[in-house]
């Protein structure tokens, strides 16, 4: 199988799938806003699902948290990007430049690449405002995760005790509201890593791998919120490949990793009632499985 031409010789040599899998007790894991906050559902199955745009969120969140704007780890998508797009303008001496494809805009998107990990690692939109730094297509992707099986919403009422002017406290009534939740589902995310896209792309390397692992394993442990209730990862399942372009289909991967229920006649409201297996038999050549946890 031919090679790709290494751009980043630093970048990763191998390529990857995984899989999260990872639980909530008695919260949302993530809401709809188009229906009420409630937590994501497929209305044809009953399946829950959380975005990966959600699950993204927790891993940047993460490195942020442990790397505070350490030089090359660097958070992109919070909450202004033009701002950070101009510093890359100013840090590489660039001047200004409408046109989507220039010199300058590569320098400045190698910069981006270089100094935001979220950047190298997930890929960004670029190319809004004054200072364009192009769009990068990141080596990792990661899908929805889904339920195993389909999820019970449930909607409590809550009081509110503490009224917010002395007119409403007057009138002597509590306000009322709603919150929506699980008792209990698994779920399952699939996610991909291009060895290729690193070398040719962004210059994701094995620095950066290693901590996206750390963050994915972590990703729950410094977001908890009364809202999200306990959210736990239970497993993180990684098969490596030899090469750069892989030794072998991601869908035969990826099927490899079982969960049962134990007992199909009762809800499941813990991860013990679930077996989670990785068939590790006739592994294809070159390609390494690696239970994380």
């Amino acid at each position: 199988m031919m090679e790709t031409t290494k751009k980043f010789e630093h970048a990763i040599d191998n390529r990857y799938e995984f899989v999260i899998l990872f639980d909530v007790e008695n919260g949302n894991p993530n809401g709809d806003p188009d229906a009420g906050n409630m937590p994501r559902v497929d209305a044809e199955t009953g399946i829950g699902i959380v975005t990966d745009v959600c699950l993204k969120r927790k891993i940047r969140n993460y490195v942020e948290l442990i790397k505070n704007d350490e030089p090359g780890y660097k958070i992109f998508i919070k909450e202004v990007l033009n701002d950070k797009l101009e510093e890359a303008y100013k840090a590489r001496g660039l001047e200004k430049d409408k046109k989507v494809e220039t010199d300058n805009v590569k320098i400045a998107r190698d910069f981006m690449c270089e100094n935001y990990f979220d950047v190298r690692t997930f890929g960004a939109v670029m190319s809004t405002g004054d200072f364009k730094c192009g769009v990068v297509r990141g080596p990792v992707q990661i899908n929805f995760a889904k339920s195993i099986d389909p999820i019970a919403t449930q909607e409590i009422t809550i009081t509110r005790m503490a009224i917010t002017n002395q007119k409403d406290a007057s009138k002597g009534t509590t306000e009322m509201g709603k919150k929506s939740f699980i008792p209990y589902a698994l779920y399952k995310a699939e996610g991909f890593v291009s060895a290729s896209l690193a070398k040719n792309v962004t210059g994701f390397d094995d620095k950066d791998i290693e901590l996206l692992w750390e963050a994915i394993i972590n990703m729950f442990e410094h977001d908890h919120s009364a809202a999200r209730g306990k959210m736990i990862v239970r497993k993180l399942i990684v098969f490596k490949h030899e090469g750069i372009l892989g030794n072998a289909p991601s869908h035969t991967l990826l099927e490899r990793v079982n969960v049962q229920r134990i007992n199909e006649d009762i809800p499941a409201r813990k991860y013990s009632d679930y077996i989670v297996s990785v068939d590790k038999s006739n592994m294809p050549i070159g390609v390494m499985v690696d239970e994380k946890i």
